[in-house]
């Protein structure tokens, strides 16, 4: 992955709400209310997002993949970073 594409998405998790994000789906981590992604911690939350496709809400994994990927970016990006360094 090039330098580049580490920078960008350095710049884009800056721009955006802190983590951790948490997707919370309805039927599975609640049982009233829409499905949507959690951000920030606890302490600090930001809005919530909702995701939704042309069909209607977006489903669990997209909201699992994007919270997930969101959270740990930053150390994904990090080892990158350390690995071409050695």
């Amino acid at each position: 992955m090039p330098d580049e594409v580490l920078s960008r998405i350095d710049e884009l998790i800056a721009r955006c709400d802190p983590g951790p994000w948490t997707a919370s789906v309805e039927e599975r981590d609640h049982h009233s209310g829409d499905s949507f992604i959690q951000t920030g911690p606890e302490h600090a939350r930001g809005e919530d997002i909702y995701v939704t496709r042309d069909s209607g809400p977006a489903p669990a994994d997209y909201l699992d993949l994007i919270a997930l990927l969101r959270t740990h970016a930053p150390d994904l990006i990090a080892e990158v970073r350390g690995s071409r360094e050695s």
